[in-house]
């Protein structure tokens, strides 16, 4: 059969204000129009699947290409609609008898409809739905008629993915494409019956499920598989390194128990089958068997013998064996320095001791022989023992500042805490998974030691020869964030993580401090991934203020069992439920019984030192040697 083709001039036939809106010229074929440069092609949807969820056609919204959606609906007077009903009901009883009397096998597909019809009936008659006539239409537009099959061809893979029969508007095409105009105007006229229920979760304005980034692929979701989504049941994949991304970072919010650790594990697991590159800092010892598991480093700070020297120069040695630094290597490991002491002494250095100390810095540095000559700053670094020793140098001069300053480092060179300075740094770890852990520290050193391991976190981060999408994890971040300096500085590597492919993971469970401090909030809104786990009703309030939650949102929160939680990207959330294969759950679970299950009752006894003291005594008193340990 022949295709008849009419081309019509429209310029003539408008209103002069109306001509810039309106195409040159118009082509109409059989499946497709031609208009000005554009070729278009519509579709009248007339079939729909049985049950459906509210935002079930979000997915057409969401098409990569054009696509325009039009949905007509007229309302049937409830009089009407009851006798329609009477009369479909009546229909549908009387094939049912039909088929009885004759001995047949019932048809599944009427049984259906009759119970459907029953019930539509039963709610009409009650007043709690009313009857809508609804038709649904689609154009598609393309710059090429090539590209246009194209186009036409997923756009229909897309519908049958949502159960819809989408049929082309065939010697219609002119009357397809106005009826998709936003003009009001149903010129094809091929509508189905829904009731207010279906009707209302037809509005393709709301999901509870995330955009796909492309519908009509049939490959695998990219990202992460962070559970099911409570709402509709199906998967909740992430990707934070996706194009649309603004940045990499993420943050998890959630009082104890509510599953956070369980929940950055799990995903640290499955960013590793990607290919990401992940350093954490523990600090309670969580990840020693996720690491032994995948073949990742363990650095053990407060072990005896490993240490971090704050001095060192980022130093990266590239592809080709040569050794390069940034220009103002020099400087900003100086900066760095300062932060170093800020949180050591445990409060913000006044205008004198600041000046003491960088005076102090540059002497350190220039008695090992490292000066503003980059050819030198492949020497050994200086130590914090020989800034102490400047510092003290100078107060003997008379500088009571620089005096006090070696003084209040006097714990971290020769005292208790000695043991993470006292020399140069004895770990350069590699590979895809890096833990470092924070257990054996004392409390006073916890939040320099997760500073330091920050550091040299972005020293592999910054480095031009690893071009590798990166993960840095800081959990319990309130840690760092005690400190206002260590909270700058984690706030800066959240800042400049993105240039480098790189993001940032901070969990917390100290909400409201974080919230309410001004670096914590700039924090969290420089994490383009929010997630929120279950909160604590004294911090739902400032919790609701600072992510702007709905009502609903609130309840949820606090009503939320471990693992449930929301996941929140600028405009788009999703309540899910966090979910784990039983080799997974082995593997990041923290729960102290099923731990000692897995170990054969022997969790935590490396924890502990053998003193040789004797189990049992003797009639006597004497005690007596079992032999063990």
């Amino acid at each position: 059969m022949g295709t008849r083709t009419r081309r019509t001039n429209t310029s003539a036939a408008v209103a002069p204000g109306a001509a810039a809106f309106t195409p040159d010229a118009l082509s109409v074929a059989a499946r497709h129009l031609e208009v000005g440069g554009e070729w278009v092609s519509s579709f009248a949807v007339v079939g729909f699947p049985r049950e459906v969820h509210p935002g079930w056609l979000a997915p057409l919204l969401t098409y990569p290409g054009r696509v325009d959606v039009s949905v007509h609906i007229e309302p049937i007077e409830p009089a009407t609609a009851a006798d329609r009903l009477k009369k479909q009901l009546a229909k549908l009883e009387a094939g049912r008898r039909h088929t009885a009397e004759h001995g047949r096998l019932f048809d599944p597909r009427v049984e259906a409809a009759t119970e459907d019809a029953y019930d539509l009936s039963s709610r009409v008659a009650r007043g709690e739905g009313r009857l809508f006539r609804t038709g649904l239409y689609l154009t598609i537009h393309a710059t090429t008629e090539k590209t246009l099959a194209d186009e036409v061809a997923a756009l229909r893979s897309l519908c049958a993915s949502l159960l819809l029969d989408a049929k082309h508007t065939t010697y219609r095409s002119l009357q397809g494409w106005v009826s998709t105009l936003p003009m009001g105007l149903d010129l094809i006229g091929m509508r189905r019956t829904f009731d207010t229920a279906a009707l209302a979760a037809s509005f393709p304005f709301t999901s509870p499920d995330l955009p796909a980034p492309d519908p009509t692929s049939v490959a695998a979701p990219s990202g992460v598989l962070y559970g099911y989504n409570i709402g509709s049941q199906g998967l909740v994949h992430w990707d934070r390194f996706g194009d649309g991304m603004h940045n990499h970072n993420s943050v998890i919010l959630g009082r104890s128990g509510s599953g956070k650790s369980y929940l950055v594990k799990l995903e640290l697991l499955r960013s590793l089958y990607r290919g990401i590159e992940i350093a954490v800092i523990d600090p309670e010892d969580e990840y020693a068997r996720l690491a032994t598991a995948v073949g990742g480093a363990y650095v053990h700070l407060g072990a005896q013998g490993v240490r971090l020297n704050p001095f060192d120069l980022p130093i990266h040695t590239r592809s080709d064996g040569r050794r390069t630094a940034p220009k103002d290597a020099l400087t900003r490991r100086s900066l760095f320095l300062h932060t170093v002491i800020a949180v050591l002494v445990g409060e913000e250095l006044g205008a004198g001791e600041r000046a003491a100390l960088d005076r102090a810095i540059a002497a350190t540095y220039q008695s090992v022989g490292i000066t503003a000559d980059p050819r030198t700053w492949t020497r050994p670094s200086p130590i914090l023992r020989d800034l102490r020793d400047r510092l003290a140098e100078a107060g003997q001069v008379g500088e009571r500042s620089a005096a006090e300053l070696a003084a209040r480092l006097h714990p971290f060179v020769d005292g208790a805490f000695r043991q993470l300075f006292d020399g140069p740094t004895s770990t350069s770890p590699e590979g895809h998974l890096i833990v470092f852990s924070l257990r054996d520290l004392p409390d006073e050193l916890k939040g320099v030691g997760t500073l330091l391991v920050l550091d040299s976190v972005w020293h592999r981060i910054s480095n031009p020869a690893i071009r590798r999408p990166r993960l840095a994890i800081v959990d319990e971040a309130w840690v760092l964030m005690q400190q206002k300096a260590g909270a700058e500085f984690l706030f800066r590597l959240a800042k400049t993580s993105r240039k480098h492919w790189a993001g940032v993971t901070v969990s917390t469970q100290d909400t409201p401090d974080l919230l309410s401090s001004d670096l914590g909030l700039a924090i969290v809104s420089n994490a383009a991934t929010q997630i929120l786990l279950h909160q604590a009703p004294q911090a739902i309030d400032e919790v609701g203020r600072a992510f702007n939650l709905s009502a609903g949102e609130r309840a949820f929160l606090l009503s939320a069992d471990r693992g449930q939680g929301l996941l929140s990207s600028g405009t788009q959330r999703v309540a899910f439920q966090v979910i784990a294969s039983p080799t997974e759950h082995h593997l990041v679970t923290s729960n102290p019984a099923e731990l000692a299950t897995y170990t054969g009752g022997q969790a935590g006894e490396d924890a502990f030192v053998d003193l040789g003291v004797a189990d049992e005594f003797d009639d006597e008193g004497d005690p007596i040697d079992l032999g063990v340990g």
